[in-house]
């Protein structure tokens, strides 16, 4: 429930109402309008490779070796999202922050991204699609890209002031999500209808599985 609701203070209670989708609680890192189904990746871990990995000594020579360096992970980061584009890959939902570099290229390619998604947002994600993180292996870009989610639309919501992302999955289960916008003049009153309308769906869960025993 935590996950399917948001709660707007500042508006009547008149104005609350049920959205198709999900509604992720943080503005676009990166925003590419797109009409249609696109394809989702999830991602867990920063796409930009970092110079060593953990427990590892990174030794250069000098500080052209340095930049030489740095400049090929730029060059992989630009042939990471050129591969994400190549497999139709249109939005990025990220559990960490991306690096700048990482959201320029996207901004390039034509690829959204939403970053610092919560574990629990994460994991609804992945229930609804079916859909695992991605993990980029070494080096390896001819591989195809399976671990996508078709995202039917994909769009900025404003709710009063805060930049919120609207969007909607294409679900493997009979899980068809939908997201409570409930608004209230003040946070304290959300938060009593919020509770009052949990538990209501939890009464009502608990009486299905009654009657389905």
């Amino acid at each position: 429930f935590a996950e399917l609701h948001a709660a707007v203070p500042g508006l009547p209670l008149a104005s609350s109402r049920v959205l198709p989708g999900i509604v992720l609680r943080r503005d676009f890192a990166a925003y590419c309008p797109t009409d249609g189904e696109l394809r989702a990746l999830l991602v867990t871990e920063p796409l930009r490779l970092a110079l060593t990995a953990p427990g590892v000594e990174f030794v250069v020579d000098s500080e052209g070796q340095y930049q030489a360096s740095l400049r090929w992970i730029t060059k992989r980061t630009e042939a990471l999202m050129k591969h994400l584009q190549s497999n139709n890959v249109k939005l990025l939902l990220s559990s960490v922050k991306q690096e700048e570099v990482v959201i320029h290229y996207a901004k390039l390619y034509g690829v959204s991204v939403v970053e610092c998604l919560s574990s629990e947002e994460m994991a609804l994600i992945s229930e609804i699609t079916g859909v695992s993180p991605y993990a980029p292996i070494g080096d390896n870009m001819d591989r195809e890209i399976s671990e996508t989610a078709v995202v039917t639309f994909c769009q900025p919501l404003l709710l009063v002031s805060r930049r919120c992302v609207h969007i909607g999955l294409a679900s493997v289960c009979a899980f068809l999500p939908h997201c409570l916008i409930l608004c209230g003049p003040v946070d304290g009153v959300n938060e009593q209808h919020a509770a009052a309308l949990q538990g209501a769906y939890t009464m009502l869960q608990q009486l299905f599985k009654t009657v389905d025993q």
